[in-house]
């Protein structure tokens, strides 16, 4: 086992629910992180943006459940410092691997939804 590996696990492989949105209490859970540290990332990683409802709270998409699992992979599994983790992600956003034509669906239905809460919190 890799010094890295020592204590915390990947959780790439975690099971996301279902949903379109999640509340910050169910993403906390889902990234094994206090909503704390969420809001804190939030101000740190530009790519870690939730959308706010009517009522102010936060709702996050898949794209940013999988991006709190990312950032929390670089920073407890990998050890990256907050500006290192940045530029990863900075970098992999560059280098993004050719999309299939069903990940390009599922991306642009999810920027409809991000859009579409968008629409409703500011109405």
């Amino acid at each position: 086992m890799d010094k890295k590996e020592v204590g915390v696990a990947r959780i790439e492989t975690v099971n996301i629910p279902d949903k379109m949105f999640f509340k910050i209490r169910d993403v906390s859970m889902i990234v094994s992180v206090k909503p704390h540290v969420l809001r804190y990332w939030e101000s740190e990683f530009p790519s870690l943006s939730p959308n706010k409802n009517r009522n102010g709270q936060r709702m996050y998409t898949r794209k940013d459940v999988k991006m709190a699992i990312d950032i929390k992979n670089l920073l407890h599994v990998e050890r990256y410092s907050i500006a290192g983790a940045r530029q990863k992600l900075k970098k992999r956003r560059g280098s993004a691997e050719p999309v299939t034509p069903m990940d390009a669906i599922k991306e642009a239905r999810e920027d409809l939804a991000d859009l579409l809460e968008s629409l409703k919190v500011a109405l």
